[in-house]
Parts: C-alpha cells; sequence; structure tokens
C-alpha cells in the first residue's frame, strides 16, 4: 500500500468520525437545533475531494447501519424507515458533487468553494425533503403538503445551513494549503 493510500484512508476514516460527532454538535435556534453534520460532510468534500469526500460519509453511513449510535437518533438497519434517513443520503450525494466542483481546473478560490457548497447543500434538501415526503406518506400514512415539508425540511434549517457554507468555504481555503504542504 502506497504512503498516499494510506493517507487518503486515514483522512477518510477521520471526516467519518467528524461527521459522527457532528450528529451530536447541535447549535441552538428558536425552531430546531442545527447539527454540525452538514459542515463536516461539506468539509470532507471540500478537502478531500468528491470520490474520497463520499467514501468518508458512506462509512459513517454503513457504521451507523451496522448499528453503531452515529445518527442523530441510534442507529441500526430499521433507520432507513427513519424519515430523515434521506438526508444521510443526501449528504453522500451533496459530498461529492461538492468536492468534484471544488476540484475542478483552475484552483479552489473562495468564491467556487461556496458555490460547490451550496450544490451539495442543494442536493442534501432535495434527498431529505424527497426521502421524508415518501416515509411519511407511504410507510407512516401521514402525507403531508408541500408548504408542510418545505418549512420542516428546508426552511426551519436553511439559514443556518448557509452560514455554515460560507463559513466551511473560508475555513478551508485556509486549510487546503496546509494539508498540500503534508502531501509533500
Amino acid at each position: 500500500m502506497t504512503r498516499d493510500r494510506i493517507r487518503r484512508m486515514v483522512l477518510c476514516a477521520m471526516f467519518a468520525a467528524l461527521i459522527a460527532a457532528g450528529a451530536f454538535l447541535r447549535i441552538p435556534t428558536p425552531f430546531v437545533p442545527i447539527t454540525l453534520q452538514y459542515l463536516f460532510t461539506m468539509l470532507a468534500g471540500l478537502l478531500l475531494g468528491g470520490k474520497d469526500g463520499a467514501a468518508a460519509v458512506c462509512l459513517y453511513v454503513v457504521l451507523g447501519l451496522l448499528g453503531l449510535p452515529v445518527f442523530t437518533a441510534g442507529g441500526g438497519p430499521s433507520y432507513v424507515f427513519h424519515p430523515t434517513f434521506g438526508y444521510l443520503i443526501g449528504f453522500a450525494l451533496g459530498t461529492f458533487v461538492t468536492g468534484t466542483l471544488a476540484h475542478r481546473p483552475g484552483g479552489p478560490h473562495t468564491g467556487r468553494l461556496i458555490a460547490a457548497s451550496l450544490a451539495g447543500l442543494a442536493i442534501v434538501y432535495l434527498c431529505g425533503t424527497v426521502y421524508y415526503a415518501l416515509i411519511m406518506g407511504l410507510y407512516l400514512g401521514t402525507p403531508m403538503g408541500l408548504w408542510q415539508l418545505f418549512f420542516y425540511c428546508v426552511a426551519m434549517t436553511a439559514p443556518g445551513d448557509i452560514l455554515l457554507s460560507i463559513l466551511g468555504a473560508v475555513l478551508c481555503r485556509r486549510l487546503i494549503p496546509i494539508l498540500q504542504r503534508e502531501r509533500t
């Protein structure tokens, strides 16, 4: 195994642990507390790239589905029937998109990092909202209207997540040179 591959595996494992910790680090808001999971999934994409960032998120999800209590409401295979499981799927897809967009030719400047983070956030919300609607309507038998879905699944947490996107991009801009120095 090459040194670079070991380094990448360690970084993926480290981000999986950070995402797990982020599930329990909450910022209180008037309606719903915001967890730091999104911040760490976004940073995984921005710092590790699309593939490795998504691998870190997938490792986190697999550990949770195997029964480790790393999700905000526990863990185990039955968590796929939890209405918010779609956000976990969205984290993996959003991280891939964030990392892919951030590492396009031309170098990662702050504007690109913010745009990549917001694109990933949109995917997280899309997956989370659609999954929430499906579970609530088809599995739990309590369908919700579009405005209710938008309010509960997007509007209550979007302002905080947008701020986290900007904070993460600025933080990442400072961390990228450090990680690049470590490679040499």
